[in-house]
């Protein structure tokens, strides 16, 4: 996994990889279930790093040659520039897998977004609320981490040692999932996709569909690999 995705380009990446995930999955899937790509839309709320400054230009009044008594003289007062908070409207895409033709919904695959991972931000709110929606219904959910920034998703041990991961819940095998674990450098492994209990779970080959993206993409002309990294750790 190349991490200057991560730090330039991840709502391109995001929406590739969602869509080369269905394209991955639809054969092993038809004719019994269909995969679907979803998107919810929500509102979060960026705030600047705090910072004051000053104009580099001050202008100043002129003071009179003898003023008269009992008449002010206006001062120049320079303004502090200061930060609004902003909105953004985020677009978040994941697949639905759902049984034919009564259109159940079976497994819920989700690819995380720095968005889902930022401590007390809305978009982790709005997603951990989706997640627990889902558990709740015992419906099979797929969880795929490829950011190192931020907040893991909640478990109640500790995740296995590792800078990506991969979770898949079964609905009837709730509380314990399976978590997959692995380094920066390793190849993206091989994942079950669970489906109905009396299935097979369809395989879903992560490094294969990552480098088909990162190919259709051209991330390697389109990426500044001359510019610095951030901290890309999670906690």
């Amino acid at each position: 996994m190349d991490p200057y995705i991560e730090a330039q380009a991840w709502r391109d990446f995001h929406a590739e990889m969602i869509t080369g995930i269905r394209a991955a999955l639809t054969p092993l899937l038809t004719p019994k279930y269909a995969a679907r790509i979803e998107e919810r839309i929500y509102i979060d709320e960026e705030v600047a790093a705090p910072q004051t400054r000053y104009p580099d230009i001050a202008i100043e009044t002129a003071q009179p040659d003898a003023p008269h008594a009992g008449v002010g003289v206006a001062a120049a007062i320079q303004p502090a520039l200061l930060s609004v908070p902003m909105t953004t409207e985020y677009r978040e895409r994941f697949l639905e897998i759902r049984l034919l033709p009564n259109r159940q919904l079976v497994t819920v695959i989700e690819l995380l977004s720095p968005t889902n991972k930022r401590a007390n931000s809305v978009g982790r709110r709005a997603y951990l609320r989706k997640r627990r929606q889902v558990l709740n219904a015992r419906v099979n959910l797929v969880e795929i981490d490829l950011v190192l920034q931020g907040e893991r998703m909640p478990t109640n041990e500790p995740l296995p040692e590792g800078d990506y991961f991969a979770l898949a819940a079964r609905g009837q095998q709730l509380p314990i999932v399976e978590v997959y674990a692995w380094k920066l450098g390793q190849p993206l492994p091989t994942i079950p996709i669970p489906l109905l209990p009396d299935d097979p779970d369809a395989p879903l080959d992560l490094q294969a569909v990552y480098e088909s993206v990162y190919q259709r993409a051209r991330y390697d002309v389109q990426l500044d690999f001359s510019q610095p990294l951030p901290l890309l750790t999670a906690e």
